[in-house]
């Protein structure tokens, strides 16, 4: 078969097709495009959600760190950090959210779910997700001292777990970093 070049456009000319396989190539780069996209705007209203429950934790003295749980499109559980109030060094926003979600589910496996959080993981929280068999973590800004994805471990890009969660980070990630950053700025003062 021949090569077309015309302009940018290159396609494969078949007397059986014509340069259909030109214009299927366009249409599915065409809906990845769309998909990525709404998949961004997904991504960034759930984070906004997680910001706000990140300024709660703030607002009662806590390190300003917000989670949201969604399956299916709909939140099942939120959280944001609580150990002071809590006296507990496990109610990290994730742990909390985790714990909602699987209550309202009544089953601690949380297949199928996608975690958002505002900062990158902690290995305890990584711990608990691939536990609770999360299918995807989005987090806003890195962790530089207790990253667990990719700042100072990168936990799940070994073979080791017996469940391997899907990751990305930079979701809203400056306005994630600033609301870090405003706080301890405040403490010091």
């Amino acid at each position: 078969m021949p090569t077309i070049y015309s302009g940018s456009w290159v396609g494969i000319f078949s007397v059986d097709t014509g340069i259909i396989v030109l214009r299927d190539l366009y249409i599915l780069i065409l809906n990845d495009t769309q998909k990525v996209s709404a998949r961004l705007n997904t991504d960034n209203s759930y984070m906004a959600r997680a910001l706000e429950l990140a300024q709660q934790a703030a607002d009662v003295g806590e390190v300003p760190v917000g989670a949201v749980v969604v399956k299916d499109g709909e939140v099942i559980g939120e959280g944001y950090n609580q150990p002071i109030s809590c006296g507990d060094p496990t109610a990290h926003a994730e742990i909390i959210a985790i714990r909602n979600a699987a209550a309202l589910v009544n089953n601690y496996r949380l297949t199928g779910c996608e975690l958002y959080v505002t900062i990158e993981p902690c290995t305890m929280c990584v711990g608990a997700m691939v536990h609770a068999r999360i299918k995807r973590i989005i987090f806003g800004a890195a962790e530089a001292r207790a990253g667990a994805l990719q700042s100072q471990l990168q936990l799940m890009d070994g073979d080791y777990y017996n469940h391997v969660i899907e990751w990305h980070g930079g979701v809203l990630a400056d306005q994630c970093g600033a609301v870090m950053r405003d706080f301890f700025r405040e403490k010091r003062k």
